[in-house]
């Protein structure tokens, strides 16, 4: 039985990758930060008829702290690093973002690497991969230049912590195999009140905030198909050293999305506005604001983003679409009561 570690268990993601994990017959080991992370684990898994729920058990162990770490890790063969820090509130000052991002990157793979685990996944995202190109194909072989204008600390942090987990790998006395996991915009169906960042644009939208729509174009993945390329970066030899973007094939305009809202959701697209945003209200909202400038950098970069590589190496084929991804999430607002 494989013995696998998932960092950040009640997680969007998280939760997925224990899910498929279980399912696949192996031998789960998940972090919480808090005891009450147990049950809700336990409950979420069994209220989707998981399979081999006893065969996950929980550790202890925070971003911030050593402590527990090196137990966590000493009978697992791989590690799915997908924790992220937990902020509260408006992150105004970018060393509050990045110290914590880059401090719980390396301590997982310090400890990986001292209790001879095999690989580690880490959950990166398209923040680290593609915020700086503006036209042509954008591919893993691209990084965001970290002076972009208009990036978000959420973004640059993200960024910095996949640079420095590179760069822990490349030195010689480290002895992991290591790839990561860049997703797009998560959306997708949610197990619980969860739910990713991505979800915002949605709930604003739906709530009436978003007065006006950009004309910015979203690239879209299930969080279903995030978990499953975690595992098949996992599980393929030749996926060691590789980077993998997660996205659905293609782009869906946010103009798309309210009139897709207005189609197939009608009973709660009363709010969804019909008014398009003028390009020069963010263009010149961008010399003042910082909102201003990362909607601007949205609108601005290149959207046609390949995901030929999960594809080839992994054998990875899309679940879903962008019109079923976006239309699972908003159904998940509903259901959870988020709108």
């Amino acid at each position: 039985m494989k013995k696998a570690l998932v960092t950040g268990g009640t997680g969007f993601v998280g939760l997925q990758i224990i899910l498929q994990l279980l399912n696949r017959g192996y031998d789960v080991k998940t972090t919480i930060r808090k005891d009450s992370g147990k049950d809700r684990i336990i409950e979420i898994l069994t209220e989707n008829n998981v399979k081999n729920i006893d065969n996950l058990s929980f550790i202890k162990a925070d971003l911030s702290s050593d402590d527990n770490w090196e137990e966590a890790m000493n009978d697992r063969e791989f590690v799915f690093s997908v924790a992220s820090p937990v902020f509260f509130g408006k992150i105004k000052n970018e060393e509050d973002a990045i110290k914590p991002a880059l401090d719980g990157t390396l301590r997982i793979l310090k400890a990986a690497n001292k209790t001879g685990v095999k690989r580690v996944v880490m959950t990166s995202n398209f923040g680290a991969v593609g915020f700086s190109k503006m036209s042509g194909l954008t591919t893993e072989k691209d990084w965001t230049d970290e002076n972009t204008k208009g990036l978000s600390i959420y973004e640059k942090s993200k960024l910095l912590a996949e640079k420095a987990a590179w760069n822990y790998i490349h030195q010689s006395n480290v002895n992991l195999e290591f790839a990561t996991v860049n997703p797009v915009a998560i959306m997708g169906p949610a197990l619980d009140h969860h739910v990713s960042g991505s979800f915002d644009l949605l709930k604003n939208l739906l709530n009436g905030q978003m007065n006006r729509i950009p004309n910015l174009s979203l690239n879209v993945v299930d969080v279903r198909d995030v978990a499953r390329i975690h595992i098949l970066a996992m599980e393929t030899p030749t996926a060691d050293g590789q980077r993998f973007i997660a996205s659905e094939d293609g782009q869906i305009s946010m103009k798309k999305i309210a009139q897709l809202i207005k189609t197939k959701r009608p009973e709660v697209s009363e709010r969804v506005t019909n008014k398009s945003m003028p390009d020069w209200i963010l263009d010149l909202g961008s010399f003042f604001n910082q909102e201003a400038r990362e909607g601007k950098l949205l609108k601005d970069m290149n959207r046609n983003v390949s995901n030929k590589k999960a594809k080839e190496v992994l054998e990875w084929e899309p679940l879903s679409n962008n019109e079923e991804t976006v239309l699972s999430a908003v159904d998940s607002l509903i259901k959870y009561q988020l709108i």
